[in-house]
């Protein structure tokens, strides 16, 4: 077998294992926590992240270097900020599942992309071309269509799609890696999650429950094992690659939501989300489109493709859509 065909395997295994975590165990693990607040969950997640980011980045030879982040003010304020707009993600995340609302937290994830192409025409200038503006469409439509029905908007849906999208572009300005970077936030909300645990109000389930408590501790490795997979397979992946496979996550999200958690979905769910699948249907022809069109400029010039360059494991893509980790 060709080499380039192992690693091909290779990558789509790392990759899909990195999925199928977002998408399939983590909601079915959260869901084993039900009776813990979702502050709780989230200030142990990030507390029992730190020591596996950091083993993350001794893998990678980066622990010794990642120490001189903290001293660049610029960095740390934008680190701050995404760190912020990740917890909140988060946060929104474990509620929806512990309350009964994964199908929303999956719609979430559905828009993400295109909410994506909305705050880049809106903040970067990006003019969007005519089949993601029809795709935009077409969401607003699903999202209008849910807003009736519910008599409001799906307000945990467009939280988690617009905070991990304006996350997405604040990410971008801090001038680290992804293992570091996700680093970086999780140490700078350490005392925030300590102090929240602490002093959160009601009882608190760690220590309280041996297996609860073990749990609570589990979710920091569930939180960093995936984000290793996902750099390993994005490094042996034409990026586009990625692109595509990314709606696994909201789609083994909406499976488990629907048929595993018992809840309920009606026809007008079902109508809005069709237009909503329609609209991610037009956004992949245009994402493939573009691509094509690069390759074929490119080949005229004899450049390197991105789509077909190496990524550099320790500065791999963020995840995309809970984009990075959940």
């Amino acid at each position: 077998m060709p080499a380039a065909d192992t690693a091909q395997r290779q990558g789509f295994t790392y990759a899909l294992a990195a999925f199928a975590i977002w998408g399939l165990i983590l909601p079915i693990y959260m869901k084993l926590l039900a009776d813990v607040s979702p502050l709780e969950i989230v200030g142990h997640r990030i507390i029992w992240a730190i020591p596996f980011a950091m083993l993350i980045l001794w893998w990678q030879g980066l622990l010794g270097g990642v120490w001189r982040h903290f001293t660049h003010l610029r960095t740390l304020a934008l680190a701050t900020l995404t760190a912020v707009l990740i917890s909140v993600n988060w946060g929104t995340y474990v509620y929806a599942i512990v309350s009964g609302h994964a199908v929303e937290a999956a719609l979430g994830y559905y828009i993400n992309p295109l909410v994506n192409v909305v705050l880049g025409a809106l903040v970067l200038g990006e003019r969007p071309n005519r089949i993601q503006s029809v795709a935009i469409g077409l969401a607003a439509i699903g999202v209008a269509i849910l807003t009736v029905k519910a008599g409001g908007l799906p307000w945990i849906s467009l939280i988690l799609a617009f905070s991990f999208g304006t996350y997405g572009l604040l990410r971008k300005m801090v001038p680290v890696g992804a293992s570091e970077g996700f680093f970086l936030e999780v140490a700078i909300l350490s005392l925030p999650s300590v102090l929240l645990i602490a002093f959160m109000p009601g009882e608190s389930h760690f220590l309280g429950n041996g297996w609860e408590t073990a749990m609570l501790i589990g979710a920091g490795p569930l939180t960093a094992v995936p984000l290793i997979l996902y750099a390993a397979g994005a490094r042996l992946l034409h990026y586009s690659t990625i692109g595509i496979l990314q709606y696994a996550v909201p789609t083994l999200l909406f499976l488990t939501a629907v048929f595993i958690f018992g809840e309920p979905f009606s026809a007008w769910q079902l109508v809005a989300f069709a237009f909503i699948w329609a609209a991610l249907i037009l956004y992949t022809v245009a994402l493939f489109r573009s691509t094509r069109a690069e390759r074929r400029e490119r080949q005229g010039t004899g450049a390197v493709l991105p789509a077909e360059a190496p990524l550099v494991l320790a500065g791999a893509a963020q995840p995309p859509s809970d984009q990075r980790v959940r």
